[in-house]
């Protein structure tokens, strides 16, 4: 009967510090903000971040995907916090956007339409989800098409947020880096 209760006891320390532990690593989310919110972010801060967009549609099975394994990992979510302002962005939104004095809207086009700036940002190329990276200035750095998985993810997000493509290439530190 000594070794139950203490095999309970126990049970529920281990319980309480990975459940505890569990909580906290999901209390951390992205705090995902509009596009014309992250252009004044950069535009007003002393030192403003760079700018993350995923482009993403509501009928897009990947997506969601990449939103429940890769955006809702604690380490990608705590890392991306930290480095971007991070924007979601429907390929398919029907509202107006105001980006360097232009105005872009939805087309109404084929069986879906889509929106003026995904489609820019994703250079014609309509795929989702397609994650788009932007620096400090709002100045377009690169596109990620494709579902990636977060350590993936990371490595793509490290790759941009410490400046390591300004002084190497894609491919040589990919090959380095594990």
């Amino acid at each position: 009967m000594k070794y139950f209760k203490k095999l309970q006891a126990v049970s529920f320390l281990l319980l309480m510090v990975f459940g505890g532990y569990n909580m906290q690593a999901q209390d951390q989310k992205v705090p995902w903000i509009s596009f014309e919110e992250a252009i004044a972010k950069t535009q007003s801060e002393t030192t403003p971040k760079k700018i993350f967009i995923d482009i993403y549609t509501d009928w897009c099975g990947w997506c969601k995907r990449m939103d429940k394994d890769t955006f809702n990992n604690p380490d990608v979510a705590a890392y991306m916090t930290e480095k971007f302002y991070m924007v979601k962005l429907d390929g398919e939104e029907k509202e107006n956007i105001q980006f360097n004095g232009k105005t872009f809207k939805f087309i109404n086009s084929g069986r879906r339409g889509y929106h003026e700036l995904a489609a820019g940002l994703m250079q014609g190329r309509m795929s989702y989800p397609t994650t788009v990276f932007m620096d400090e200035q709002a100045g377009y750095i690169t596109k990620v098409p494709g579902y990636n998985k977060p350590k993936e993810f990371l490595k793509i997000a490290k790759y941009i947020g410490e400046n390591i493509y300004k002084t190497k290439d894609w491919n040589t530190y990919n090959a380095g880096s594990k």
